[in-house]
């Protein structure tokens, strides 16, 4: 009994830990790229447009889809390793 609920702690400390390194990574893109660092990325282009300001319209966008999909293949390894995937 006592080593499931140390398990489950685990678990759910390996799962924080992953939410909270993807929302890092969508900070830094969103208002980092988008606010902070539009001057400095502004100088390239991508696709025509100005590269800061691309990151503030679009980047911060795929960025959150992208990390979506990452989120699932991480928690689906996550759950086999500790059992509690869906069967």
């Amino acid at each position: 009994m006592e080593n499931q609920k140390q398990r489950m702690k685990d678990y759910w400390r390996r799962n924080i830990k992953i939410v909270l390194s993807l929302i890092a990574v969508w900070f830094i893109v969103s208002f980092g790229f988008g606010i902070l660092l539009v001057d400095q990325l502004n100088v390239f282009r991508l696709g025509g447009f100005k590269l800061g300001f691309w990151f503030a319209q679009q980047g911060s966008i795929f960025t959150f889809v992208i990390l979506i999909f990452i989120y699932v293949v991480k928690m689906n390894r996550l759950d086999e390793e500790f059992d509690v995937n869906e069967k």
